[in-house]
C-alpha cells in the first residue's frame, strides 16, 4: 500500500504558511501547540476540495491555491478561538 504526495505537501503548505503568519503577527508559545496542526490539516482539506474543482496552481493533482486558502482557514480559526477564550491567571508568586 502506497501513501500518494498529497499528505507531505499538504504539510509542506501548511507549515510554510503558519510560518509566514508567525513571521508576520507573531505568536504566542500555547498558540504555536494548535497553530501548525490546524494549518496542515486545513491544507489537507483544502486539497481534498482542490480534487473536484479547478485550480491554476496545481502542482500534479495537488491543489496549491485551495491547500494554502484551506490552511489560512484553520490559521483563522486558531486566532479565533483564542480571542474568545479568557486568558488564564497565575497565582502571583513570592
Amino acid at each position: 500500500m502506497a501513501i500518494g504526495p498529497a499528505p507531505l505537501l499538504a504539510a509542506l503548505v501548511g507549515i510554510a504558511n503558519a510560518a509566514v503568519f508567525i513571521l508576520l503577527l507573531g505568536a504566542e508559545r500555547t498558540r504555536l501547540v494548535l497553530l501548525f496542526p490546524a494549518a496542515v490539516l486545513g491544507a489537507y482539506a483544502g486539497q481534498a476540495l482542490a480534487l473536484h474543482l479547478p485550480d491554476p496552481l496545481r502542482i500534479g493533482d495537488f491543489g496549491v491555491l485551495w491547500a494554502a486558502g484551506f490552511a489560512w482557514l484553520g490559521i483563522l480559526v486558531v486566532v479565533l478561538v483564542g480571542l474568545l477564550v479568557p486568558p488564564q491567571r497565575r497565582p502571583p508568586t513570592r
